[in-house]
């Protein structure tokens, strides 16, 4: 079996912990026993065995990174499903006015409780299953690679890509929110996806040009 891993630009995969390798491996190695106690949930896995398991992906990564033992967090049978980010392109019609975007600044941090890095034009997307940022964002934020889980995105079209996440934190409105954030290698959008807002009341005021959170 193919490690994520090897999808990533080679300069990030050699520095994929190789735990995070190892507990790989072993979770293919007993997967079909996993199956039937498992199958359609989020679980951790480490040192051979499920360590957390649950119905939500990021409450998941959080309670399994949380045990330093670089976990394998995977949905178990349906391992090759990409998490699905909605990006369409739509050309302009040159003689009709642009629709507005709704945009936001939100602060990302590495670590719960700890001032993190402010960053603009975050586009709140509830057609996103997560939260997308460049590799440039992540590295202002001082993420280490040796962190991450490396996995699979993908647009609407249904093409996946490779990608590396972290369990990091959403700060809004004075509140922390759990984010599982994947790395656009490729772009330079800034996406916050239903991982966070699910977690939030948000209220797209259209006529006011306007993004409330917590209205």
């Amino acid at each position: 079996m193919r490690s994520l891993a090897d999808g990533l630009p080679p300069q990030i995969a050699r520095q994929i912990h190789p735990q995070w390798r190892k507990n790989e491996a072993d979770y293919w190695a007993v997967r079909d026993q996993l199956l039937p106690k498992y199958r359609d949930q989020w679980i951790g896995f480490a040192n051979g065995t499920v360590i957390v398991a649950g119905k939500s992906l990021v409450d998941v990564s959080h309670q399994a990174q949380a045990s330093g033992q670089h976990p394998f967090v995977v949905c178990v049978g349906r391992e090759n499903e990409p998490v699905r980010i909605r990006r369409v392109t739509f050309p302009y019609d040159t003689n009709y006015p642009g629709e507005a975007l709704p945009i936001a600044d939100v602060e990302f941090r590495s670590r719960r409780g700890v001032p993190g890095v402010v960053l603009d034009r975050v586009v709140p997307d509830t057609g996103a299953d997560a939260t997308l940022l460049p590799w440039s964002d992540c590295q202002q934020l001082r993420i280490d690679p040796n962190a991450g889980r490396p996995g699979l995105i993908g647009g609407v079209a249904g093409t996946a890509s490779a990608t590396i996440a972290f369990s990091i934190w959403v700060h809004v409105d004075g509140q922390d929110y759990g984010c599982l954030v994947h790395v656009d290698l490729v772009g330079a959008e800034r996406i916050l996806g239903r991982d966070v807002l699910n977690r939030l009341d948000v209220l797209f005021r259209g006529n006011a040009r306007e993004v409330v959170f917590n209205p």
